[in-house]
C-alpha cells in the first residue's frame, strides 16, 4: 500500500532546497565553499560530537550513533533543516556569518530529530508540542519556528489550489501534489488522526494553463 499522508496547514510558498552531501562538520575543508570563514567555523565547532552528546544526554543514544550533521550550500533560505529518516542535519553555510546563531540552529534542527525519536511512528506536528518539548530539554525553551537572519528570500506563486470537501480549507502548493492526501485538522477530529478518504484534497484551480481534472 503507497504511503499516505496528510496536511494540517497550507504550505508556504517557498523555496524548498534539496539535500545535497557535501561532507561532514568538523571537516577543516570542505568543497564547493570559499568562505573563509567556514574553516574557522569547522575547527572551532565540532558539530556532530556536539549533538550525539546532546542527544546522548537526553536518553537518545541509538539515534545519536546515527546522526550526521553537514553543511549544505543548496540551503538558500533556510537556516537548517531536519531529516528523520536520513538522520541528517544540514546547516545553511551562511550561519558562518552568525556564529552567535550557528548553535542554536543545531539545537533547533536537533529538536526535531529528538522529537520524532520519542514519538516513534506516531506522526506530530513538525512544530507541535513534542517539538517544544524537545527545545526546553535541549536548552532552547523560548525557540521560534522560524529564524530572522537576513538571508535572501525566494518566492513562488503557488500553483495548484487544493480544498478539503468537509472543512473547505485551501492548500496551495507550488508542485502539482502525487500522493493521496487528506486534511490532517478533520482526520483527526473524525477519524482519530487516521487517513479518511472522506477528507482526501480535490484540486479546485491549476495556473500557467494547466486544468484541474474532469470528473
Amino acid at each position: 500500500m503507497r504511503l499516505l499522508r496528510q496536511l494540517e496547514f497550507a504550505f508556504r510558498t517557498r523555496a524548498v532546497a534539496g539535500i545535497a552531501d557535501p561532507g561532514r562538520l568538523g571537516v577543516s575543508q570542505h568543497a564547493g565553499i570559499t568562505d573563509p570563514g567556514y574553516n574557522d567555523v569547522g575547527r572551532q565547532f565540532n558539530l556532530e560530537t556536539r549533538a550525539r552528546d546532546l542527544l546522548h544526554a537526553n536518553g537518545a543514544t541509538r539515534i545519536a550513533r546515527e546522526l550526521h550533521v553537514e553543511w549544505n550550500p543548496r540551503l538558500k533560505t533556510a537556516a537548517g533543516r531536519a531529516d528523520y529518516r536520513q538522520k541528517l542535519i544540514s546547516l545553511n553555510p551562511r550561519l558562518v556569518e552568525h556564529p552567535t546563531e550557528i548553535d542554536r540552529t543545531l539545537r533547533h534542527e536537533l529538536a526535531h530529530i529528538l522529537a520524532q525519536f520519542r514519538a516513534g511512528r506516531r506522526r506530530i506536528l513538525a512544530h507541535g508540542a513534542e517539538w517544544r518539548q524537545a527545545c526546553v530539554d535541549l536548552g532552547i525553551p523560548d525557540e521560534k519556528r522560524c529564524h530572522n537572519l537576513p538571508f535572501p528570500a525566494r518566492t513562488y506563486a503557488a500553483r495548484f489550489v487544493y480544498r478539503c470537501p468537509n472543512c473547505r480549507q485551501e492548500f496551495p502548493r507550488v508542485r502539482r501534489l502525487r500522493r493521496a492526501v487528506a486534511c490532517l485538522a478533520c482526520c483527526r477530529k473524525h477519524n482519530g488522526g487516521e487517513f479518511d478518504p472522506r477528507f482526501r484534497l480535490r484540486l479546485l484551480t491549476c495556473s500557467g494553463g494547466l486544468r484541474p481534472p474532469t470528473k
